[in-house]
């Protein structure tokens, strides 16, 4: 999975970014202090993988990760080239899904590229800039389309899913805030829109609510109701919290949390929320040599997400041995779930459920 960090300059944005990978990106109280992409692999924390690793004392131990790319801020008129302009666009077309970092705190110590803090004009500041982007791309797709039609009648739907995006952009409206059957899904998938790709709103807060955001931070409330409007979630972190935690072992930061009243950390609220998302489960492989989880869509079935280890398991899939993970961790081992008939055999239709351990068996 990989998600793209976006905001306008001076949000918070690479702070977080340093904070949740570790990756180091420069941060700076200017401008474009980010130019190119910044990447950084985070590890998903996963508990049931420790608790495989403890039965199986393995020799490796793999955990499912999340790229996280911090694309640099941009300004109004991106779109006509203003800024970093479409140097920025380009690189939000490689994510899966958008990060977008919104202000919600004052500091005069901190250069807002408009002058004032302003979430709700923030966040259309991005959006709009996103729309024109993807009107821009429609109206040249439409044009090319309609003069193949003449010739190819099969590309009519595909010209009235084109059509019927514009004149949501055209409103100033999201695409990912219309709804679509899934033959125009897939139409529009192959076109690469900005503002189709799911986005989740990290609202950054102050130190002082990283535990709660208080009822009066009427910033935090326009994001809430700009994420409405387009059905997106809404995630308060403070990157500053974020920043501190980093410099912190395991130990030392769950104690840092506790103290603070904070029940989980900015980056624990994204992965969860990015898995959800995009709609993403993890299933586990278990063994001496390596315990190991794996990121497949839900919905899944077994031969493809043997797939996912080696192109052979699908290709010459047999059975999948199966076993939740609550009951191998009841029964303490493989054989005494064995015993107990808890180890499934499931064949091809078998969809796979978030949690499975599983080995795959297979003959090429």
């Amino acid at each position: 999975m990989k998600l793209g960090i976006i905001g306008l300059p001076n949000v918070g944005k690479s702070t977080l970014f340093n904070a949740i990978t570790g990756a180091g990106a420069q941060s700076a109280n200017y401008p474009f202090c980010t130019i190119d992409p910044n990447v950084g692999i985070v590890a998903v924390p996963d508990p049931r993988l420790d608790a495989l690793a403890q039965m199986y004392n393995p020799q490796k131990y793999t955990p499912a990760v999340i790229e996280f790319v911090d694309i640099a801020g941009l300004v109004r008129g991106a779109s006509k080239g203003e800024g970093l302009g479409n140097k920025f666009l380009s690189h939000i077309r490689d994510v899966d899904a958008v990060v977008h970092v919104v202000r919600c705190f004052d500091d005069g110590d901190i250069v807002h590229v408009d002058g004032n803090v302003n979430p709700a004009r923030d966040i259309e500041t991005i959006n709009l800039e996103l729309i024109f982007s993807d009107i821009e791309t429609l109206e040249r797709r439409i044009e090319k389309t309609k003069k193949a039609v003449k010739s190819d009648k099969s590309l009519t739907a595909a010209l009235e899913a084109y059509e019927k995006v514009l004149a949501l952009l055209s409103e100033g409206k999201t695409a990912r805030s219309g709804e679509y059957t899934e033959d125009e899904r897939s139409i529009l998938d192959e076109v690469g829109l900005l503002t189709i790709k799911p986005v989740i709103y990290a609202a950054n807060v102050s130190e002082d609510e990283a535990a709660g955001v208080s009822e009066d931070n009427a910033y935090y409330k326009e994001v809430v109701a700009a994420a409405a409007a387009e059905g997106a979630q809404v995630i308060p972190v403070s990157a500053g919290i974020e920043s501190e935690i980093a410099e912190l072992d395991a130990e030392e930061k769950a104690a840092f949390l506790a103290d603070m009243g904070i029940t989980e950390s900015g980056l624990d609220k994204l992965i969860k929320a990015g898995y959800s998302l995009l709609g993403l489960i993890s299933y586990l492989t278990g063994g001496p040599k390596e315990v190991r989880a794996w990121t497949i869509r839900a919905g899944t079935k077994a031969p493809q997400a043997a797939g996912k280890i080696h192109s052979d398991f699908e290709r010459g899939f047999i059975r999948a041995e199966v076993i939740a993970f609550d009951d191998l961790i009841t029964c303490g081992s493989l054989a005494a779930a064995k015993a107990k008939g808890l180890l499934r055999s499931e064949g091809k239709d078998y969809v796979m459920c978030d949690g499975d351990v599983v080995e795959f068996l297979f003959n090429v």
